[in-house]
């Protein structure tokens, strides 16, 4: 017989997994250049960092399959090694992407091909705009979350450093006007902490204390996005 006392336990026990039951898959593509993609492997430790928060209800998308970082996790994405955020405007190449993808959540790390090529910092916001436009054209709600960029020092490019302060001092200016109640951009400080000579092993790419940083500049921001997402 099916006593009171069962019937609060009965609720008690709904109410709990009510929660998880209503969690829906989110989807998050990571778009970038080689930082991002080859292998990127502060994608897969900020996996892991999301899995150990029980944080499972996401599903990487994107063109591009994982690489080997040691261990398995999701590691679809969009770091196309080598391309500028300029040429990818420039070739239209994002619809293309996100139409495969169909993400809620874009993670975009762009600009340190642009930086390295001396593209000025208004003209890699002005492609900015238009990526961000394409990504709202596919997903209205799009959730976006735009790096302030990792410092650079390769040994051809002596002024990469400074450029990369102007870049992104451009990025804190330009987000808050692109931002809107419907699809917001977040700002992800992936500059501060960061340092060429320990976290990198040519001025530029991450070795694993740099995809250490870069896993930990995420995954605050990343996890707030997913719970307002999912």
């Amino acid at each position: 017989m099916f006593s009171p006392k069962s019937a609060v336990i009965l609720s008690a026990f709904l109410s709990v997994l009510s929660p998880v039951l209503s969690q829906t898959t989110v989807r998050i593509n990571a778009l970038g250049d080689s930082i991002t993609g080859s292998p990127g492997c502060w994608r897969a430790f900020l996996w892991q960092k999301l899995q150990v928060a029980g944080v499972k209800n996401t599903d990487f998308v994107g063109t591009l399959p994982g690489q080997g970082c040691g261990f398995t996790y999701d590691g679809e994405n969009d770091g196309h090694g080598g391309f500028l955020a300029t040429g990818i405007v420039k070739n239209n190449q994002l619809p293309g992407w996100l139409s495969s993808s169909k993400p809620d959540i874009v993670m975009m790390e762009l600009g340190t091909n642009d930086v390295w090529n001396n593209i000025a910092p208004a003209t890699i916001i002005a492609a900015f705009d238009t990526l961000v436009n394409q990504m709202r054209a596919q997903k209205s709600t799009m959730r976006i979350l735009v790096a302030q960029i990792t410092p650079m020092n390769p040994s051809s490019c002596s002024d990469c450093g400074q450029r990369v302060v102007a870049f992104n001092t451009a990025i804190r200016a330009w987000a808050p006007g692109k931002s809107t109640s419907a699809s917001p951009i977040t700002v992800v400080d992936c500059w501060t902490g960061y340092n060429t000579a320990t976290d990198t092993g040519d001025g530029v790419h991450p070795n694993d204390s740099g995809n250490t940083k870069l896993a930990n500049c995420w995954y605050e921001p990343l996890k707030a996005a997913i719970a307002l997402a999912g």
